[in-house]
Formats: structure tokens, sequence, C-alpha cells
């Protein structure tokens, strides 16, 4: 497997960074995809991610009625409890 570019992990890392946990895990899910064995660990490393969340990420991608659902919480979720 070939590696990235340095100063394409940084853009990447800088991303990543700005995404919400949900479109994180896809995202990390679908640069898995484009590479071969050992991708999973070296997204994992780049991305300061764990590699059973990107494995999470796989399934969330594979479940395409959950891709079209625009919202990031669950309808009629409360925030943290006081």
């Amino acid at each position: 497997m070939d590696a990235y570019d340095p100063a394409v992990e940084r853009i990447m890392k800088a991303f990543f960074d700005s995404l919400s946990e949900k479109d994180k895990r896809r995202y990390a899910a679908v640069e898995v995809s484009k590479l071969d064995h050992g991708g999973t660990e070296y997204i994992s490393r780049i991305l300061a991610i764990d590699p059973n969340t990107i494995r999470q990420g796989i399934v969330d991608l594979e479940d395409t009625e959950a891709l079209i659902e625009p919202r990031v919480r669950k309808k009629g979720a409360v925030g943290r409890p006081k």
C-alpha cells in the first residue's frame, strides 16, 4: 500500500476535524475503501480515529436509507441531562 503525501495527509486531517461524528466515520470509511490491505490501520493513524469507528463507518455506508437522512440527531432527542 502506498502512503499519501504528507501535505495530502494534513489536508485530510483538517477536513476530517471539521466534520460531525457521523460524517467523520463515513469519510474515514470512504478513504479506507480507496486503499489496499492495511488501509484501515493507516487511515486510523492519520485521522487519529479508532479502527472500530472506521468499521462502523463502513456499516453506515452500507445502510442506504441512513445515507439520505439529513439530520445528525434523531428527531425528539434532547441534549445531555443537566
